[in-house]
């Protein structure tokens, strides 16, 4: 016999952190724990409960809760909390080589990471082709570059944006001037 209390934990770190999504979205909606139970058919006992973190849901209870609060899937799966506000300060960019600093790494479906690149004139970077099924996208926001798949390279100005298949031999060449970009890489969460 288990001691009292004891049936009431969490089944699992993914249930409570599930089930902390599911609260967490739904108050952001300003919908009560009834209207999301009437909109998924759910009881609103089973409901409180998965908000607790005690059970098992199946995948097509969190897909019907997910369709319910208009959100993916994969938002209900994330194990953090939001983070709050994110200031990154600025940096000196290196003066003889390329500078790659990454800014943020965000899931939910896919995986997304933010990177500033910054080339000194006349230099050549050849990316590694990534996971299949990424992209990538860059803003340019300050000098020229040429960038893109390797075999369709693309002039970009300040100002300009470019997305192409990551997952393919790309490049990014100054000329006589540097270049500062934005690079965020979009990469499908292996499931």
């Amino acid at each position: 016999m288990s001691a009292p209390g004891r049936d009431r934990r969490p089944t699992s770190s993914a249930a409570a952190a599930a089930g902390a999504q599911i609260q967490r979205r739904r108050q952001q909606r300003g919908m009560s724990q009834a209207e999301l139970a009437r909109r998924t058919g759910l009881s609103k006992a089973t409901l409180s409960q998965l908000e607790a973190g005690m059970g098992n849901p199946t995948i097509d209870t969190l897909d019907s809760i997910a369709v319910a609060l208009a959100i993916p899937l994969t938002d209900l799966l994330i194990r953090h909390g939001d983070p709050g506000t994110v200031h990154i300060a600025s940096t000196i960019a290196g003066q003889d080589e390329p500078t790659r600093e990454l800014l943020r790494r965000i899931s939910g479906g896919h995986s997304l990471e933010i990177w500033r690149l910054r080339l000194p004139p006349n230099t050549t970077v050849d990316g590694i082709p990534h996971a299949p099924g990424t992209t990538e996208h860059l803003l340019v926001s300050s000098g020229s570059l040429l960038a893109g798949p390797a075999d369709d390279l693309r002039r970009l100005a300040a100002g300009d944006m470019l997305a192409f298949a990551g997952d393919a031999p790309h490049r990014y060449r100054t000329d006589d001037i540097p270049a500062d970009v934005t690079v965020v890489i979009a990469s499908p969460v292996a499931g």
